[in-house]
């Protein structure tokens, strides 16, 4: 979709987020153990989990929405987890977290696709959940019953689909349970898949398979489906989620933080496969560096250039944007992501100087870091005037007072 004269651009999804991680940015990249990993980094997050109410997590998620508007994303996938008390009781309103996620979306005014997550067990082999795991843990009746009152609230600018957080962490059988509840609806459903070679291996071990290969064996995956991070692939796997027509969310910065690997794009694109992009842990909150980076680890891999183009569309700039806006509508939903959003480029800054429309989106992708955008319309409403969120202030107070007092806990 091609900007306008003024520099328009239609707003992003950002199709993948645990807010409450980003008030722990930059906490966790002090070696550990020398064999620091994505498990020992998720010790430190659960760690840091613990720690949060309702009232909390509404601070740092309303932080977050603005710091996602500001840099072109208008709608957000919650992938939510943090359900309980610290104990691993319910609150005595079993949604106040989900609650606390949805005010802070409304504050910020930002579009939010509510993805309440199913996690049951700490392992393919069924095990229970640790102690520090049990803010996360529902049974499926439960869950189901909290998905139904989350319904009750829905908006123009509020709905919810579900997630299930991995195969590890959900049995066939609660799986199937879920996915029959939800058949005949187009609420999107969102997983984590074959983003550790430790997950590969476990499964592979006692399931026989790997994991996206059980999963498409097993369940009739389509449109509705985004499947987060996919980096450990076969090659048949990528040409079979292309074939359903599920979408991947490609997360580059959180998995290059994390260890994760590389999404094999080359492949999948030639499948014709749909992607999106998500921030994850908001190592980084930035469109332009995810989809930057989703083409530079592919050029480091291949030592190579432009590897994100087809036989269409040789600007990758364009490529990427396009495609990502295009997933990022399916793994939010039609009624969320597809609500009137612009995102308005400052055409006076130095950077856009002598750009031509062709240009203008290479430019932005691959020029740095600098802020650039200067007006953000979300439902008819100006939410970023001047590059200022019309509420920051208050919001980061709010956010400063709270990652303070988490600090001393």
């Amino acid at each position: 979709m091609m900007p306008t004269t003024d520099f328009v651009l239609p707003g992003l999804v950002n199709a993948h987020s645990h807010a409450f991680q980003r008030a722990m940015a930059g906490l966790a990249e002090r070696q550990t153990h020398p064999g620091d990993s994505f498990w020992t980094w998720r010790e430190q997050m659960y760690r840091y989990a613990g720690l949060i109410e309702p009232g909390d997590l509404q601070a740092i998620a309303a932080q977050l929405y603005v710091e996602m508007l500001k840099a072109g994303y208008t709608t957000v996938c919650e992938f939510h987890y943090l359900h309980h008390q610290r104990d691993g009781h319910p609150y005595a309103d079993v949604a106040a977290m989900s609650r606390a996620l949805m005010a802070a979306a409304e504050e910020a005014g930002i579009g939010l696709c509510l993805l309440p997550v199913l996690y049951m067990q700490g392992g393919f082999d069924g095990r229970a959940l640790a102690a520090h795991q049990q803010r996360f843990g529902h049974e499926v009746d439960a869950f189901l019953g909290l998905i139904e009152i989350l319904r009750r609230d829905e908006s123009d600018a509020m709905q919810v689909g579900i997630a299930l957080h991995s195969l590890r962490a959900v049995s066939p059988l609660a799986m199937a349970a879920v996915l029959a509840a939800e058949a005949g609806t187009d609420r999107p459903i969102h997983i984590h898949i074959a983003e550790q070679i430790a997950e590969v291996e476990e499964c592979l071990l006692l399931r026989g398979t790997r994991p996206v290969s059980w999963l498409l064996e097993h369940v009739a995956v389509d449109a509705r489906w985004t499947l987060v991070h996919a980096t450990q692939l076969s090659a048949p796997e990528v040409q079979a989620i292309a074939d359903t027509n599920a979408t991947v969310c490609l997360c580059p910065t959180t998995e290059a933080n994390l260890g994760d690997g590389l999404f094999p794009l080359p492949g999948y694109i030639a499948a014709n496969g749909r992607f999106s992009i998500g921030s994850d842990s908001h190592i980084s909150v930035s469109p332009v560096e995810e989809l930057r980076w989703l083409e530079y680890g592919q050029r480091l891999q291949v030592r190579g250039r432009n590897i994100a183009v087809d036989a269409e569309e040789k600007s990758v700039g364009r490529f990427l944007f396009d495609r990502a806006l295009a997933g990022g509508r399916y793994s939010a939903g039609a009624r969320i992501a597809g609500n009137t959003s612009t995102v308005t480029l400052n055409a006076a800054h130095p950077l856009l100087a002598a750009r031509t429309q062709e240009q203008l989106l290479d430019t932005w992708i691959f020029s740095g870091n600098v802020p650039l955008i200067r007006e953000v319309v979300v439902g008819g409403r100006s939410i970023v005037c001047a590059g200022m969120h019309v509420d920051e202030e208050r919001i980061a107070r709010r956010y400063v007072d709270t990652v303070q007092r988490l600090a001393r806990s």
